[in-house]
């Protein structure tokens, strides 16, 4: 059975047919040629289709399209804005927090939605004080917040000072 729906991604309003069954990673890399989002493992463990869904991350794999008809998503390549980097993506540059780059959308996308978990006061497992008014962003509460995103390279030695640096921008 098929679905009309509209998808606002990166600030673009997109309007589709698409089967029911239609993951949201799918409908955004086939229908709508948007490629920064990476089908993974296409089981939801490896992070590299990481989107923000109304602000929040998500594996997008794990979302069906039909379920976000008007949500507002943001893709890797929607972070930029007026053509300047995010700083998150700036910060990954300067720190080579990458190798082979297949899982960096991801990781970029996700660590921004970390950052506003952060931000609204969101404590994680490692997070000592769960009533600390600030938390604070050292390595250990990175790995953990960011233990959804996979890198097969193994380049996490230069993405937790990405995410670090980035998060002081």
């Amino acid at each position: 059975m098929d679905a009309e729906i509209t998808l606002h991604v990166d600030g673009a309003e997109h309007r589709l047919t698409v089967d029911t069954r239609t993951t949201l990673l799918d409908a955004l890399r086939e229908h709508l040629e948007i490629i920064s989002p990476k089908k993974g493992c296409d089981h939801g463990q490896c992070g590299a289709c990481t989107v923000l869904l109304d602000g929040r991350r998500a594996n997008s794999c794990l979302a069906l399209a039909v379920a976000h008809d008007g949500t507002e998503i943001v893709t890797a390549g929607g972070l930029a804005e007026n053509g300047d980097l995010h700083p998150m993506q700036r910060s990954f540059i300067e720190h080579d927090g990458f190798q082979c780059g297949y899982c960096t959308p991801g990781q970029i996308v996700s660590a921004v939605g970390m950052l506003e978990e952060v931000r609204a006061g969101w404590p994680s497992h490692v997070t000592e004080d769960l009533n600390v008014e600030e938390i604070v962003l050292d390595d250990d509460e990175i790995r953990e917040r960011m233990s959804g995103n996979l890198c097969r390279c193994a380049a996490y030695a230069n993405i937790v000072p990405a995410i670090r640096e980035g998060s002081e921008r």
